[in-house]
């Protein structure tokens, strides 16, 4: 439908495992972590070395940013096409979201533009609905109040604060990875590896450039600031102050990344999940754990009490299994005692009965507050894996969709195409197998004081720094998350680029390397350390610094006549109050660009909302004029848009066009050729989008025509029939 078209022109607490290693270390070694100032290391060479690699990280960071609004710009040509073909650029739920920020900066006052959103009657027609409690989006508010009050309106325009505002979370997105590496490495040639690989992987680690609503845009920043917090609170060195400053920055960053994105609660889990093994294998202490958990809790609650006492967030899984994990861990005193093989028996029975209570505790929590908000979600998991039934409408609507299915293989060619690929499956390989001896051996060792575990630690093969256990642990989880679901891959690609840079730079595992080559040495140690990376940047430099300018190079121009023909349309000829129907991807468009009326939407978070739609998609079905007039008088539609890019599809293979999906559901034989399951039969009227155009009289006595080009065909829906039937009834219409 678009075309882009060539443009002319603790102390006293007891030590985690790994800190004395992580001490013994610190002696012998030059390295310059970002926080070594705090530590009273005010010599010459700590405050250069410190200052250099904060300054590089500032650098990396700009210039990301400045990558990414330079490739948005020469991609449509922003800063000079029509104001309605840049809404129209906000594509399916961008465009939705971006909406309620030119809704507030159009209110009369920002108290006006609050009562509006929490009492919206725009969105889903005869429906008045709280936004704020039922999406993520707090920054959009935040944003126009700020661009309200800063004395900026007469040189920015407001969509010019929004995007560059989205971009700049990616500088600090960059900045944070660079944080993470240089924690881990000691070295900031470590994270200047990693923003280096970040920018040259774009394709892999963000789609921000074309994608700039979306709510992921804004949360994984958050996202990798709360990594690097966890990062730096694991470090055994620190005292007390510095221990609950990384608290409170853990908080606030997680807080910001749950108020942002509305999956939260399941990356969440993942992370507790994390948390959960490290606790396990005595990688944490029981404060370190019991504080990583109440932090995941106090900012959900704390997002939960913003959000109008949101129920997806007391009933998510998350807070089940904390609540679970906590619980049973405070009754299993003995868990941690015995041989080898009793503590592993101990463990897997602690799982088992954590589970069991987490499921309980969840399926008590969504009893008590009906919630069925997330069905789809677990319908889509059960579906993916072939766990229930498969022709369930929701479920099919992700899996037939590329984002949602397994992480095709051409993503791990780019990846090692920028040599990023290679040391990060060798760091892997080579953490993953200490970590799995340095947890036997924490298995193994008896269980006294403080003085009795150092001494037995003294006699241990290595020891793992709970930092790099952490982020191994890390990259595993969310890579698992990746393959299983190519969205997901931009939470793992990015901590990727850091988990490699650290393989590259990192002193632990170039010593394990040097020790079995049997020429190890302090010297040798340290120019291996700082001569690889250098020359890993120089060869991606030579490669793809060409490739770079050539990409930046590229200008297009934005190219939708169609749609901007029909946003004029509708903004000039129909009702300031109508009501649209159509597929939810253009009714976001509809609503930010004409502020009418929609009946659905894309953010498909509530079960009334997704039985709405698949009712309006009832249009793409074989379905009879008069079942579709009445489901579209229930809902208060005065107009439908129908797309010939939807009744005549031909992107998803059959089975996965919409029109097939609605055929499934309805149990009809699907179009074309091809098998079809037994159960289904033909269908008694013909499809509703290809005969309501022959102008038969079923149709033009329920439907008019009103508007129709190459791409869409607008259709008023008549006030009254002129044969009565009784009228559908949809129980989600009304309040």
């Amino acid at each position: 439908m678009t075309a882009l078209r060539q443009r002319k022109v603790s102390k006293g607490k007891e030590p985690p495992i790994g800190a004395e290693f992580q001490s013994q270390q610190s002696n012998c070694c030059t390295d310059h972590h970002p926080e070594k100032i705090l530590h009273g290391d005010w010599s010459w060479g700590a405050i250069i070395w410190t200052s250099v690699g904060w300054s590089m990280s500032v650098g990396l960071g700009l210039l990301c940013c400045i990558y990414m609004a330079t490739l948005h710009e020469n991609d449509l040509w922003f800063s000079n096409i029509k104001e309605v073909e840049r809404e129209i650029s906000f594509r399916t739920e961008c465009g939705l979201y971006y909406s309620y920020y030119k809704q507030m900066l159009q209110a009369p006052s920002i108290q006006d533009g609050l009562s509006d959103l929490i009492h919206d009657n725009l969105t889903e027609s005869k429906r008045t609905i709280n936004l704020l409690q039922r999406m993520n989006i707090y920054q959009e508010v935040f944003l126009s109040v700020l661009y309200r009050l800063l004395p900026i309106q007469s040189y920015l325009e407001p969509v010019y604060f929004y995007i560059y505002t989205v971009f700049s979370l990616q500088a600090v997105y960059v900045i944070a990875l660079y944080l993470t590496a240089w924690l881990l490495s000691g070295s900031w040639l470590a994270g200047t590896l990693t923003g280096v690989w970040y920018i040259l992987n774009r394709v892999d680690t963000t789609r921000v450039e074309f994608t700039i609503s979306l709510r992921e845009n804004w949360s994984m920043p958050f996202l990798a600031l709360q990594v690097t917090a966890i990062t730096c609170y694991l470090r055994p060195q620190l005292t007390d102050l510095q221990q609950k400053v990384m608290v409170w920055l853990m908080y606030v960053t997680t807080f910001c990344f749950c108020l942002t994105w509305q999956f939260n609660q399941f990356i969440l889990l993942v992370q507790a999940l994390i948390i959960y093994t490290l606790d396990c294998v005595d990688f944490l202490t029981t404060t370190q754990v019991t504080t990583l958990y109440l932090v995941q809790v106090s900012s959900l609650l704390s997002v939960w009490l913003l959000q109008f006492c949101n129920s997806m967030i007391l009933g998510s899984l998350v807070l089940s299994f904390i609540v679970a994990a906590l619980f049973i861990r405070h009754c299993q005193s003995g868990l941690k005692t015995g041989s080898l093989l009793v503590r592993l028996g101990k463990l897997l029975l602690h799982s088992i009965m954590v589970l069991l209570l987490t499921v309980t505790i969840n399926y008590l929590a969504k009893k008590a507050l009906q919630l069925r908000s997330d069905e789809h979600i677990f319908k889509f998991i059960k579906s993916k894996f072939a766990l229930g039934p498969t022709r369930d409408f929701d479920a099919s609507l992700y899996l037939c969709e590329e984002a949602f299915g397994l992480l095709p293989f051409d993503t791990l060619e780019r990846l090692g195409g920028t040599l990023l690929l290679y040391p990060y499956i060798l760091t892997l390989l080579l953490l993953s197998g200490m970590v799995a001896v340095a947890a036997l051996q924490n298995l193994s060792r008896p269980k006294g004081s403080a003085e009795e575990r150092k001494g037995a630690a003294e006699g241990r093969v290595l020891a793992i720094r709970p930092d790099v256990a952490y982020n191994l642990l890390h990259t595993l989880f969310y890579g698992l998350l990746a393959f299983s679901t190519m969205r997901m891959k931009y939470i793992w690609t990015g901590h990727m680029c850091a988990v490699a840079a650290y393989g590259v730079c990192g002193k632990e595992l170039w010593t394990l390397l040097l020790n079995n080559l049997s020429c190890n040495s302090k010297v040798l140690l340290r120019l291996v350390r700082y001569a690889v990376p250098l020359v890993v940047i120089g060869c991606l430099y030579y490669k793809f610094w060409p490739k770079l300018m050539e990409e930046l190079s590229e200008l297009r121009e934005f190219h939708d006549p169609d749609t901007v023909e029909l946003m004029t349309w509708i903004s000039t000829k129909t009702p300031r109050r109508a009501v649209f129907a159509g597929s939810m991807q253009l009714l976001a468009g509809i609503k930010l660009c004409t502020g009418r009326v929609l009946t659905n939407h894309p953010h498909y978070e509530d079960k009334d909302l997704r039985e709405r739609t698949k009712q309006v998609y009832q249009v793409y079905a074989r379905q009879s004029p008069e079942k579709v007039y009445d489901i579209l008088r229930a809902i208060g539609a005065e107009y439908v848009v129908l797309e010939n890019s939807i009744c005549y599809e031909r992107r998803h293979r059959r089975g996965c066009r919409l029109r097939d999906l609605l055929d499934l559901a309805n149990g009809h034989i699907m179009d074309g050729p091809g098998e079809n399951d037994p159960d289904l039969v033909p269908a008694s009227h013909p499809r509703f989008c290809e005969e309501i155009k022959t102008d038969a009289a079923a149709y033009t006595a329920l439907f008019s025509r009103t508007f129709q080009n190459k791409t869409f065909h607008v259709y008023r829906v008549k006030k009254k029939r002129k044969k009565s039937t009784k009228s559908l009834s949809e129980p989600s219409a009304t309040q």
